[in-house]
């Protein structure tokens, strides 16, 4: 099971640290999630993060910025559908966006998808789930849903059973994970998901 960060759309105090701290406990990925950020202002976060980090880092907007700092991969979405041209020694890994089950089928040459919301969003006032539980069992029971394919939308220690069950190959988390932003309350959020 892959554990993967998204960060909140604002600034957080010292989140750069918190960056690395969770990437030094368990969290396979992080996303860099900044809609509303100029590029100054993500490379400015970037740049409070330790290197050591960027292999794990993916971003959600400017992506020559990945290109620059070299680092892990790309997220397409609605504002950034276009990966960035590869070059003769980088080419960053491509995720995206799916918010149907039937987009999970064209996800050749992405190493990973979320599909989302798997159940209400805690980050997202009145984003209810987008699927039934019978629609996420057929679409496993299919082979749809498989390790390539990231659960991403109210996910908490309770229902990891049922992200387990679908053969979701991982998870993402935004609102649970920063409901305490500190070193100590992310690292215990993260720890409470990856002990379930």
């Amino acid at each position: 099971m892959k554990y993967i960060g998204i960060t909140t759309e604002h600034r957080l105090p010292d989140e750069g640290m918190l960056i690395a701290v969770l990437l030094d406990n368990g969290l396979d990925r992080l996303h860099l999630r900044k809609p509303g950020a100029s590029r100054h202002e993500v490379e400015q976060l970037l740049r409070t993060i330790p290197d050591r980090c960027y292999g794990r880092i993916v971003l959600h907007d400017h992506f020559e910025l990945a290109t620059e700092y070299r680092l892990a991969g790309v997220h397409l979405n609605r504002r950034n559908p276009v990966p960035p041209a590869a070059t003769a020694d980088y080419a960053p890994a491509l995720s995206r966006s799916c918010h149907a089950i039937d987009e999970l089928t064209q996800g050749e040459g992405y190493a990973y998808q979320f599909l989302s919301p798997v159940f209400d969003s805690i980050s997202k006032t009145g984003y209810h789930s987008g699927f039934t539980p019978d629609e996420l069992t057929a679409a496993a029971k299919q082979g749809t849903i498989g390790e390539r394919v990231i659960a991403l939308g109210g996910i908490t220690p309770e229902r990891m059973a049922q992200v387990r069950a679908w053969h979701f190959g991982g998870i993402a988390l935004l609102g649970y994970l920063w409901q305490d932003p500190t070193p100590e309350g992310v690292v215990a959020r993260l720890n409470q998901i990856r002990n379930v």
